[in-house]
């Protein structure tokens, strides 16, 4: 490979939020435990971005206002063309901070105070965090698991759609966290009963370029001409490029009413139109121009990970079942045949005995209390690491 995938540098100390988090949780823990939870990379930023910022610094060291220009777009444009097949244009893009705030601004822009807001469970955990803070109603419509996959259950779904104070839907697409990519039909069916019951249709698409082999993502816009206006989508490459910190992200909306809307909610925040810093947009043109190398690159190995773990687990922890993971670079385990009774023994077990620091399937619903989430973004050597120590951890369990 051309890029390095294989270096660990320890990010203790650094002010990184998911180390932060375990050593506090445990400050006597061996100094080579990486916590393998929150959805950032163990992987080094590809050199192209890096050097493209230095670039810009060395070159420029005047740190003023600046608003994006017109190769921010384009390469925002002939990425979403070349990787997903979308043609969007210019003034369809409005740069935010990062999903979690457009999320935000989407609600309290298309939605009033106890509107209720649908989202599919079990689903990443700040969706309900961005709809209970703008005092609005959660609406769950549970995914049906079958024991090996995860389907829409679109009689639910519908049921609820049809009562007229849903006013919105945030799908995840694809789906965190348990791995699935929608099918085309399935995304018609979503948008054939929300444009029946009037529902707009919030897409949060920030994994939308994390697919495994054989997997083709499909943004909601593209569905039809009346999902595009019927929808927003919120984009940004920084799972993709590991870029969270920079706090750049961009939502698309092809209704220039509803653009309209977004874009005043979003300047009542008073940040004069420009949320996205210097170096937040340098990276995102960066990515999206300079990245596609490393992207591939980069890809692949998420994807052997994938099929280590998959094939790990299977011969020597039958008691977790791994999911199939169709996108996204977070795999989702069943851990219901380890035998706990409850949601703090299997995450005690995971922390204290086996020293695996993931996330927790409660978090993302009452559904999925004997899940665990586990970040697979990182190099092979931790992933074996990991998987000695849950292994152990599970003969001491079978012994006990």
């Amino acid at each position: 490979m051309a890029y390095n995938f294989k270096t660990f540098k320890s990010r203790r100390n650094t002010g990184s939020s998911k180390w932060g988090a375990m050593v506090q949780s445990n400050p006597s823990l061996p100094t080579d435990i990486i916590p393998l939870s929150v959805a950032d990379m163990e992987f080094e930023v590809a050199p192209e971005i890096i050097n493209g910022i230095k670039k810009r610094l060395t070159d420029n060291a005047i740190l003023g206002y600046e608003r994006p220009t017109d190769d921010y777009y384009t390469a925002i444009i002939n990425w979403m063309a070349k990787i997903h097949n979308w043609q969007i244009q210019k003034d369809w893009i409005i740069p935010t901070g990062s999903v979690v705030p457009a999320l935000v601004t989407a609600i309290q822009a298309f939605t009033n105070f106890e509107d209720k807001i649908l989202i599919m469970t079990p689903v990443y955990y700040p969706f309900y965090d961005v709809i209970n803070f703008t005092h609005r109603q959660v609406v769950d419509t549970p995914l049906t698991f079958d024991g090996e996959n995860y389907q829409i259950n679109f009689a639910d779904f519908e049921k609820k759609a049809a009562n007229s104070n849903v006013k919105m839907l945030i799908l995840c697409s694809p789906h965190n966290p348990v791995g699935r990519v929608w099918k085309k039909a399935e995304l018609e069916k979503i948008a054939k009963i929300c444009l029946a019951n009037d529902v707009l249709v919030v897409s949060d698409e920030i994994h939308a370029d994390l697919l495994m082999p054989g997997y083709t993502h499909i943004p909601y816009a593209t569905i039809s001409e009346e999902a595009a206006n019927n929808s927003v989508i919120c984009t940004a490459p920084s799972k993709t490029f590991n870029l969270a910190g920079m706090k750049a992200a961009n939502t698309i909306i092809k209704n220039s009413y509803l653009r309209r809307l977004f874009n005043d909610q979003q300047n009542r925040r008073g940040d004069g139109g420009m949320p996205v810093n210097i170096l937040g947009q340098l990276s995102v043109q960066l990515a999206y121009s300079k990245g596609e190398t490393w992207y591939h690159e980069m890809l692949t190995v998420i994807d052997d990970n994938r099929q280590y773990i998959e094939k790990y687990i299977k011969e020597n922890i039958p008691e977790i079942k791994v999911l199939p993971l169709q996108g996204t670079y977070l795999q989702w385990w069943d851990c219901s045949g380890l035998g706990f009774q409850n949601e703090v023994e299997l995450g005690n077990f995971m922390k204290e005995k086996a020293l695996l620091f993931l996330d927790d399937g409660y978090l993302f619903g009452d559904i999925s209390k004997q899940f665990e989430r586990i970040n697979i973004a990182c190099p092979r050597n931790v992933l074996e690491k990991a998987m000695y120590r849950l292994n152990r951890a599970v003969q001491d369990l079978r012994n006990s």
